[in-house]
This record gives structure tokens, sequence and C-alpha cells, in this order.
């Protein structure tokens, strides 16, 4: 039992390694990644080389390709360039393997005392980040001496060997078992390692070992198919196309394990390379032959996961908070971003259809719109339980300001609609049921204020999406310029009450509360602009620097 549990300990710690690779480099490298693959789209082999090399450092084909239908997703890169990347992805995995099966053992102590050393110096900054990295390197050289030291003593086990046995008389069962195995461990890279650890200890069979091999290469396309079973339609696509590459790899390969075993083992020092050579074999040449197929495999995806029509597209929204993205913070961030603006987009539609619930009384469309607040209501709510799930700790400093003004944008929206959704009901009881209507003076001073608004959220968008400090000062300026004119409304409306003009007498307490409820909206919008002007320097404590805004102009 001891010795079990040594090997399992053996193997959570390659695990973990692996994982802290992935991670570390992703927070790392997270944006630059992101840039090397959406600017290689020129060719399919040139996706294919991105592939390679992003893979290569995250360690991890199933990051690859989650990263890569995440922007498949967003409209970034097409699905036959996204199916181009995982071909060279898959080549990057095997490369990493043949890298670690060599006696890199004495590595790990440095590694582990350099990562360390740097990690708890600048846990925040790249240097801790980087750490974090050569940490999870030296673990999973570690791992590997513990796994083979494990697995001497169970060689000895009558039961162990006639598992074994069992397994190596069936090569289906021994690509299942690989399958499983790599979706357990969330790393093929490190199942494969582990195979090949296995085999040089002769806990295994090479032949069984091979099997193996072939089922952890079905289970990184099924791990990735799992993973991103709820993301929008394009992701599943390249996430499902990708499976169908590994699966026709497969059963075209399975039947090859003799022909290795016969012509190409013997030519090679001892059982860890052959499985890593077949590891790699096996991708370089499935890569090879099927990037030709991309287009074809694309237009199959696109048949067997079309496009919602029209009329349910039009119930089911855009999706953009993807949750494969969530492995890569940095793109997590531009996901939540998006919704966001789609929730701006919601909010500004309840905006303009207010004016015309106030213009020609349409009880229908006020009752349109205010259910349209939960919709509202309903993207507050995910994109801020969305924003929840990414690690705070994984994104830098600008990334983690980005964070907190989508949550701050999102709160003001959601207010925003809460507001919208009052006045519908104020209009609806004391204006269009009575059949009462607005002087002429006092429809064009509402007119103009709402216009102003429209105006002012329209441009608070822009701030949102481009941070650009000019815009930000320029919408904070028009909160002044409402206040004033809100309060010259209010005077102009008292004037006509003491001119006993009728209808602002019938409407005087709706006319009050409509222009202080816009300017209440006003104030929500406006205050989109005040971390972008902090970023800058721009504030002081309760009003503008003049000092700065000349700078700024």
């Amino acid at each position: 039992m001891k010795h079990l549990l040594n090997l399992l300990a053996a193997i959570a710690l390659l695990v973990w390694g692996t994982h802290l690779v992935r991670t570390g480099v992703l927070r790392v490298f997270g944006a630059n990644l992101r840039q090397i693959l959406a600017s290689s789209m020129g060719n399919r082999f040139t996706a294919a080389l991105s592939g390679i090399g992003v893979t290569a450092l995250v360690q991890s084909s199933t990051a690859t390709s989650l990263m890569t239908s995440s922007f498949v997703g967003q409209g970034l890169i097409t699905l036959p360039a996204a199916l181009a990347i995982m071909r060279g992805a898959d080549i990057g995995t095997s490369l990493m393997s043949v890298l670690f099966s060599f006696d890199l053992s004495w590595l790990s102590p440095l590694f582990i005392f350099i990562g360390v050393v740097l990690f708890l110096s600048t846990k925040d900054g790249t240097a801790g980040r980087i750490g974090r990295v050569l940490i999870g390197l030296g673990l999973m050289l570690l791992a590997l001496r513990l796994v083979v030291d494990a697995t001497e003593p169970l060689l000895a086990s009558p039961a162990v060997k006639a598992l074994l046995g069992a397994v190596s008389s069936d090569v289906l069962l021994e690509i299942f078992l690989g399958m499983v195995l790599a979706i357990l461990a969330y790393s093929s890279l490190a199942v494969v390692l582990l195979i090949a650890a296995l085999a040089a200890s002769h806990v295994i069979q090479l032949d069984v070992a091979l099997g193996l091999v072939l089922g952890a290469n079905l289970g990184s396309g099924a791990l990735a198919v799992l993973t991103t079973a709820k993301s929008a339609l394009e992701v599943r696509q390249v996430t499902v196309g990708n499976l169908v590459f590994k699966l026709m790899g497969v059963v075209l390969v399975a039947p090859l394990i003799g022909l290795w075993l016969r012509h190409v083992q013997p030519s090679l020092p001892d059982a860890t390379h052959g499985v890593v050579l077949f590891h790699l074999a096996f991708n370089i040449s499935m890569s090879v032959a099927f990037i030709g197929l991309t287009q074809l495999v694309a237009k199959a995806m696109e048949k067997l996961l079309p496009k919602p029509t029209q009329a349910a597209a039009a119930q089911t929204r855009p999706h953009h908070l993807d949750p494969s993205a969530l492995s890569t913070p940095s793109l997590a961030i531009s996901c939540a971003a998006r919704e966001a603006l789609h929730q701006a987009d919601v909010v500004e539609t309840m905006m303009l259809g207010l004016m015309t619930v106030i213009k020609e009384g349409d009880l229908q469309l006020a009752e349109d719109l205010r259910k349209l607040d939960d919709t509202v209501d309903r993207l507050y709510s995910s994109i801020k339980y969305y924003l929840t799930k990414i690690s705070r700790e994984a994104l830098s400093e600008e990334e983690s300001r980005r964070w907190t003004d989508i949550i701050s944008f999102t709160i003001n929206m959601e207010q925003i609609g809460d507001i919208i959704e009052r006045v519908l009901i104020d209009v609806e009881d004391k204006k269009i049921k009575p059949g009462r209507n607005f002087s002429e003076a006092g429809m064009q001073e509402i007119s103009e204020l709402h216009a102003r608004l429209v105006d002012n959220l329209r441009l608070s968008m822009s701030v949102f999406l481009n941070g650009n400090v000019h815009d930000a000062k320029k919408l904070l300026e028009e909160k002044a310029r409402f206040r004033d004119l809100e309060h010259a409304y209010s005077r102009s409306h008292l004037v006509r009450l003491t001119d006993n003009t009728l209808s602002s007498i019938e409407t005087s307490s709706l006319h009050i509360d409509l222009i202080s409820e816009l300017k209440r909206i006003n104030s929500h919008i406006c205050s989109i602009a005040y971390p972008i002007l902090d970023s800058a320097g721009a504030l002081a404590p309760n009003r503008l620097r003049s000092s700065k805004l000349a700078d700024l102009n």
C-alpha cells in the first residue's frame, strides 16, 4: 500500500507541476500568446507553426485548444485556421515530451530553488510568475524520478502483473484507458511522460505503452470538447473538429503499432525513447497528412453543428462569456468587456424607447422596455459571476484595473436600467393612463435632456472601450452641464405653474421627477469617467485638477 501511495503521489506531483507551468506561462505571456496566434493567420502552415510554439510554452495542447477556440468564438480567426493551429499544437506537446524524456533530474533542485526565491520576492510581479514556471518545471522533473523509484517495488506484486496482463490483451482497452487518464490528469503531456516512465521501469510492456499513448492523444481532444460543452457554437466547432482529426489518426495508426515495434524500436536506445518518439512521430505524421483537410473538416463541423436560424438567433443573443477563456485571464477579461458592452446596448435600447413612450403613450412598448430591465439584470449577474471566476492573482496590474472597471461599468448600467423602469411606470401611471400631456415647452425641455443623455451614454461606452482620457474629461464635464440644465428647467417649470398653464399643473409632479431621474441617470453615466481620469492622475479628491486638464487638452 505504501508503494502504491508513493506512486499516486508522484503522479499527482507530475500533474501539478504541469499545471503550474501552464498557468504560469499564461500569466506571463498571455496577451503576447494571443497576438502570436491572431497574427499567424496568413496560411495554414504559419498557423500550425504558431500552434507548435505556443503549445511548447504552455506545456499543453488542451490550453492552446481552449485559447484558439475562444478566438473563433469572438470572430478573431476562422474555423479552418483554428484547426490548422491545433495540428501544430499536437506537435508542440510531443516535442516537450521528447525534451523531458532526457535525464534532466539534476535541473530539478536548481529550478525549484530559483523559482521559490523569485516567487517569494515578488509574488504579483513578472519575476514571481516566472518563478512559478520554474517551480513547475522542477516539480515535473522531480516527479518523473519519483515515478520510476515508486514503480520498482510494485513489479514483484502478482496482482499488478495480472492487471497489466489483462490490459495488454486488448488495444481498444489500452486506448480507452489512456484517454481516461489524460482527461483525469487534464494533461496529455503528463500522461505520456508517466507512460514513458512506466515503460522504462518495465511496469508495462512497450506495445501497451504505445496503445496508451494513442489514448492519451485522443483524451486531450475529448477533454477540450468536455471543457467547451457549454460554450458558444463556434467554440465547440473547433474542439469537436480537433477531436475528429485525433480520432482519424488513432484509427489509422493503431493497426501499425506492430510495425513500429518491429522496424523502428530496435534502433532506439530504450523504451522511454520508443514511447516519446512514437508520440512525436504520430502527431507529426497526422498533422502533415491532415493539414490539407482543415477546410473540409471545417465544412463538416458547420454541417454537424449548424448555426441557429435568424429567428432562433434573435431569441438566444450572442454569448461572449466563454468558459473556455477562463484558462487565459487576459482573454477572459476581453470576453467580459464585450458582454458589458452588450449590456450597455440593451440599456441604450431602453433609453431610446423611453422617449417614444413619453411622446406617443405606447403602453405595449413600455411593457416591453420594462422586460428589458430583467435582461440587464441577468447580464449584470452573469458578468459579475464570470469575473469572480477569474483569478485576480493571474492578472497584471493593468488587467486588474480593467477587471474593476468592468464591474463598475456593469453596476452603473444595471442601476440605469432600474431607473428607466421606474420612470416608465411613472409615465404610465401619471401621464398615459390619465390621458395627460406635457406642455409644449416642457416636452421640449425633456427632449433636449434626453438627447443629451443618449449622447453621453454613447460617449461613456466609447470611454469604457478605449480608455481615452480626453473623452473621459469631456464626459465628466457633461455632468456639470447637465446639472445646470436640470436646475434651469426646474425653474422654468415653476414659472409655467405660476402662469397657471393647465398642462404644466397636471403633469407637474411627473415633470419634476422625470428631469430629476434623468439627472441621476446622467450621474451614473458620467461616473464611468472617474477610473480613467484617476489612472491618468487628473483627479483631485473632489474635483478635476485644472493643471492636469490643461496638459490633457
